[in-house]
């Protein structure tokens, strides 16, 4: 019995055989658990690519200077400053009395490389494994960072625009009528407005950060599950079991979020996979474009912005082709178990 049981509640066999269908797509399955590892690495970022060390021992004391910042005259040196890492005269400061653990990747994805043999950018080498942007930053720890704030940017944009959407297609399903055609009206309005170019002129007024960004996408973004739910809810509203629960008395919030509402998750939790894929890809467009995160942030579409312009460096545009190839194709793949999961007229014998 335990087994069948998730979290504390017995799963329905309806539900077991979504689980069973997903699962038994090896392809979505094993592009899942690519994608959570991924992300779930991608979180520790500053743990694998980092300029300053994991752990210090000096002088029988330990320190932290990932977690928190220390001046070089703890270590013996003769500024009030935060020390250096990658100063020689800091290294040979800590070293003399003691020892330091780095991450694997030495550099954060802002930190300039100001020893590199050739100029920026520089090819890969057992420094720099991927090699270096045109502004001397490591490519590596630019794709880790910029592969988190992607997923991460993704993740909250579709939840949000999916919870606004699901709202919205509720009300409009559920009422019907004249309620629906006004917001048929005003859908069809806010559609066609240029996106692009409210980016231009917002930009050029105000700087862009990462909550203007999902505040302008989110305007947008919502209209993506509208007609998925209305469509669920048109069909569900005059079902006996909807029209009985009004002839009780039940409320209309009740009626949509708890009977009808359940019906039209099925498709769409089928949508929700593209949904993310297409908000990551909306923010690689934008910083591509110039018009995305401020100058300086961890960017996959900056670096492929990059790769154009330095057409001598290859690795830059094939590194961010690379990377968002993969992302992107994992997400393919998992939204196309979860809609084959969630098929009524697929069945596991």
């Amino acid at each position: 019995m335990a087994g069948n049981r998730l979290s504390g509640f017995e799963l329905s066999p309806l539900q077991k055989r979504r689980i069973k269908n997903f699962t038994s797509n090896k392809r979505a399955y094993v592009s899942l658990f690519a994608f959570i590892t991924l992300f779930t690495l991608s979180l520790f970022a500053e743990f694998i690519a980092n300029d300053k060390p994991i752990l210090i021992s000096h002088k029988g004391k330990i320190y932290f200077p990932i977690l928190k910042e220390y001046p070089e005259t703890a270590f013996g040196g003769e500024f009030e400053i935060e020390a250096d890492y990658h100063d020689q005269y800091v290294l040979d400061l800590i070293k003399a009395d003691g020892w330091m653990l780095w991450p694997a990747i030495q550099y954060r994805h802002d930190t300039i490389s100001y020893d590199l043999t050739v100029p920026a950018p520089a090819p890969p080498s057992w420094k720099h494994w991927l090699g270096t942007d045109d502004q001397g930053h490591d490519v590596f720890a630019l794709i880790i960072y910029g592969f988190r704030i992607s997923v991460i940017f993704g993740l909250i944009l579709t939840c949000l625009s999916s919870v606004i959407g699901i709202i919205a297609g509720a009300v409009q399903g559920y009422f019907g009528g004249l309620v629906d055609l006004i917001f048929q009206r005003f859908i069809e309005m806010w559609a066609s407005l240029p996106v692009l170019y409210l980016l231009i002129i917002l930009t050029s007024i105000i700087e862009p950060s990462f909550g203007l960004l999902l505040l302008i996408l989110l305007l947008f973004r919502w209209l993506s599950l509208v007609g998925v739910v209305r469509a669920e809810f048109l069909r569900a509203r005059n079902l006996d079991f909807v029209r009985a629960a009004r002839a009780l008395g039940v409320r209309n919030a009740i009626i949509m979020f708890r009977h009808i509402l359940p019906n039209a998750m099925v498709s769409t939790l089928t949508f929700l996979p593209f949904i993310l894929n297409g908000s990551i890809v909306a923010l690689t467009s934008l910083d591509f474009l110039g018009l995305g995160l401020p100058v300086g942030s961890p960017s996959l579409g900056r670096l492929l912005a990059q790769g154009k312009a330095n057409l001598q460096a290859p690795w830059l545009g094939i590194s961010a082709f690379f990377v968002l190839a993969v992302m992107l194709s994992l997400l393919i793949f998992i939204g196309e178990g979860v809609r084959d999961a969630f098929d009524p007229r697929r069945n596991l014998t």
